[in-house]
C-alpha cells in the first residue's frame, strides 16, 4: 500500500468544487479547484482522513502513474511495469472503473476490462494467483482517467462512492444526493453553533439528516462499514481504528439549535425518520406533517441566534405544472417573509422563471447541479425590524438562472 506522498483527487458534482475545496483546507490539505473535483497532496493516512470525514466528495482517488498511452496495447505495456503485486492482494478482489476519450476507445468498459487484465496478469506471474474481477465494488479499486494518448491510474481509495452512506433505507420521490444535500447545509453556513435548520418540504430527509451530522460534526464517513483502501496490501488495521477513533472523538453529542423536518405527505415524514433512525440522528431532528407554510419555527436561542431554512420545491419538468408551482414558489417567499424575520432561507431550484415567483431580491445564487440539472442555490437574508427584503429586479431576474 503506497505510503509516500503523491496527488490525491477528490473527485466531486459540479458546483461543488468551492465547498469541497473548503472541507479539505480545514483538514490541513489546500488544493487545487477543478471543473468536478479539487486536488491536493497526500499519503494513504490522508486518504483514510479524507474518505471518513468528507462531506462532499464522491471518490477519494491517489494518483499511482502517468503515462503516454497512445492505443490500448500502450495502456497495457504502461500498467504491466507497475508492481501490482504489491499493492492488490492476489486472493483478493479488483474492481476498474474510469473516464475515457480515445480515438481506439468506443466503450470505456473496453479500457476498463485492459486495465483489468494487466494487472491480474502481473500479479499472476508474480504470485502464481490472481484476483477475482468483476462490477461489484467489494474489494481493492482503480480508476482510469485517459484523455487522447494521456493516461493517469489511481488508487480508488473509496470503493462504493462517498455519497452512499448506508443510511438512506427508504428513498422518496427523487431524494437530492447526500453530498449535494451536505453541500448546501455548508454553503449556507450551518455546522456547530450555527442556530436552527429547519427543512420545510423535507422528503425522505436528506437535508436534515446531512444538518445534523454537520452540526454534530459527526463524520460520515462512520456511518460506513467498508473502504476500497481497507483491501491493499499493507493495510494497517490499529492505524485505521486510530483515525476512526480520532473522527468520533471530535463529534458533539448535543445540538445548540433545532433542527426541523416537516412536509405534507406522511410518507415522505415517515421515511425521513426512518432514515434518520439509520444514521443515528433521529434523537436530534423533530419531524411534523404540515404543509411548508405552517411548519414550526423555534425563536432565537439565547444569544439572538436565529438559524437558515431550506426549501427544495419542484422545478416544473413536466407539461402543466408551472401554474401550479407558481404559487409554491409565491407562497415559499410568503413564509420567508411574514414567519422568517432575521433567518436566513435558501430555495435550491433548477427553473429561473419560478425562482422569480418568490419575490424577493436572492443576496447570493451559488450555482450547482442536481444530477444533470443546473440549479441554483437561492439565498434570501430576511432582516428583522426596519430593513425589508427589496423587491426582485430585472437585472435580479436574469441573473437567476
Amino acid at each position: 500500500m503506497p505510503e509516500e506522498t503523491r496527488p490525491i483527487l477528490v473527485t466531486c458534482p459540479k458546483g461543488l468544487p468551492p465547498i469541497l475545496a473548503g472541507e479539505l483546507a480545514a483538514l490541513g490539505l489546500p488544493g487545487h479547484e477543478l471543473a468536478a473535483g479539487v486536488q491536493t497532496k497526500g499519503g494513504m493516512d490522508d486518504c483514510v482522513r479524507l474518505n471518513l470525514r468528507l462531506r462532499t466528495g464522491h471518490r477519494v482517488l491517489l494518483e499511482l502513474a502517468r503515462f503516454r498511452a497512445p492505443d490500448p496495447d500502450a495502456l497495457a505495456r504502461e500498467l504491466s511495469r507497475i508492481p501490482w503485486e504489491d499493492i492488490i492482494p492476489a486472493d483478493g478482489h479488483l474492481t476498474v472503473d474510469g473516464s475515457v476519450k480515445n480515438e481506439h476507445v468506443r466503450d470505456a468498459r473496453f479500457a476498463n476490462q485492459k486495465v483489468k487484465d494487466a494487472v491480474v496478469d502481473r500479479i499472476l506471474a508474480r504470485r502464481g494467483r490472481r484476483p477475482d474481477s468483476g462490477p461489484d465494488p467489494v474489494g481493492a479499486a482503480l480508476f482510469l482517467h485517459w484523455r487522447d494518448d494521456a493516461a493517469t491510474i489511481y488508487l480508488d481509495t473509496s470503493g462504493t462512492p462517498l455519497p452512499r452512506r448506508g443510511y438512506r433505507k427508504m428513498p422518496h420521490k427523487a431524494p437530492l444526493q447526500e453530498t449535494l444535500a451536505a453541500g448546501i447545509v455548508l454553503a449556507a453556513g450551518y455546522g456547530p453553533d450555527a442556530g436552527h435548520f429547519l427543512s420545510p418540504m423535507c422528503g425522505s430527509g436528506t437535508l436534515a439528516i446531512e444538518a445534523a451530522l454537520a452540526a454534530l460534526n459527526r463524520a460520515p464517513g462512520l456511518l460506513r462499514q467498508d473502504f476500497a483502501f481497507r483491501h491493499l496490501v499493507g493495510f494497517d488495521a490499529a492505524r485505521y481504528e486510530e483515525l476512526r477513533h480520532e473522527a468520533a472523538a471530535d463529534a458533539k453529542k448535543t445540538l445548540d439549535g433545532r433542527i426541523i423536518a416537516s412536509d405534507i405527505d406522511p410518507a415522505a415524514v415517515a421515511a425521513a425518520r426512518q432514515n434518520a433512525r439509520t444514521a443515528g440522528v433521529e434523537g436530534h431532528i423533530e419531524f411534523a406533517v404540515v404543509d411548508f407554510r405552517e411548519s414550526p419555527v423555534p425563536g432565537p436561542l439565547a444569544d439572538g441566534t436565529t438559524g437558515v431554512c431550506v426549501l427544495n420545491p419542484e422545478y416544473g419538468a413536466r407539461l402543466g405544472e408551472t401554474e401550479r408551482l407558481a404559487a409554491v414558489y409565491a407562497g415559499i417567499g410568503d413564509f420567508f417573509k411574514q414567519r422568517l424575520a432575521g433567518w436566513r432561507g435558501y430555495v435550491l431550484t433548477g427553473n429561473p422563471e419560478l425562482a422569480k415567483r418568490v419575490g424577493l431580491r436572492p443576496r447570493r445564487r451559488i450555482p450547482l447541479f442536481n444530477a444533470k440539472i443546473e440549479c441554483r442555490l437561492l439565498e434570501y437574508e430576511m432582516y428583522a425590524g426596519s430593513r425589508r427584503p427589496h423587491a426582485p429586479d430585472a437585472a435580479d431576474h436574469g441573473e437567476a438562472r
